[in-house]
């Protein structure tokens, strides 16, 4: 009797609700979608347009070469400069004249959220992204963007674009927008968006990324010669080769 009066019991308070979604559990499912399937490297040339506050815009070329999870090499044309970045272990490497000027502690959230999401143990990447103070805990809500529906990560509620945050695509499961404080005034807004999504296999690229700062156009990147899974040597990556290495 007791059993079939457990049954009954279900059948009318029916299954439990389940628990909001949260950012550790959104940063897995990106994670279980595509480990072992992104590609490994990445290499592009970056076209580059500077918009200063009086209207006028300033252009550059970079290279750029992607070791993934974690690593990325930067190189300012022309390339006999001997300026450029690399981003390794957290750290940022800064060149001038083929000599290493700046050495500092920096987790790259973009290269977290867009790349070693999809290689790193899910752990490490909520570690290094409640670093970097977003709210892993709080629940997702749902929104759109760009026609497409989206989870967004650390918002406090709708509507709220001030709180440190992460957007990402409902259906492809890839990071589209970072929204946050300015680093020097505060009272300023962050805005970053990673735009022109194209296919790369069973992977995705995105083809333009957009800084705003509230809400006007300060730099637009746009990626061509997009190349995926090409070998690349370890040396390009070693700050110590940095001149040997470099094209």
């Amino acid at each position: 009797m007791s059993r079939i009066l457990l049954i009954l019991l279900g059948l009318v308070t029916g299954p439990q609700p389940q628990p909001p979604m949260t950012g550790r559990d959104l940063l897995r499912a990106m994670h279980d979608r595509y480990a072992g399937r992104w590609y490994k490297t990445l290499t592009f040339t970056q076209r580059n347009t500077a918009t200063h506050p009086d209207g006028t815009q300033e252009h550059s070329t970079w290279l750029e070469y992607a070791g993934l999870p974690g690593r990325l090499r930067i190189e300012f044309l022309p390339a006999d400069s001997g300026q450029g970045l690399l981003f390794v272990n957290d750290s940022q490497y800064v060149f001038r004249g083929d000599t290493l000027v700046n050495a500092t502690a920096f987790v790259h959230p973009l290269m977290v959220l867009g790349f070693d999401v999809y290689f790193d143990p899910v752990e490490r990447t909520v570690s290094r992204l409640e670093r970097l103070k977003f709210d892993l805990v709080g629940p997702v809500r749902e929104d759109s963007w760009d026609g497409r529906p989206v989870y967004v990560v650390g918002a406090r509620g709708a509507g709220d674009l001030r709180t440190r945050q992460f957007w990402v695509d409902k259906e492809r499961l890839v990071f589209v927008r970072l929204l946050e404080p300015g680093q020097r005034d505060t009272t300023r807004l962050n805005d970053i968006r990673f735009n022109k999504y194209q296919p790369a296999g069973p992977a995705w690229v995105s083809a333009e990324v957009v800084f705003l700062v509230d809400g006007r156009p300060t730099w637009l990147e746009e990626y061509t010669e997009i190349k995926t899974d090409l070998p690349l040597p370890p040396a390009l990556f070693d700050a110590r080769a940095w001149k040997r290495t470099r094209h």
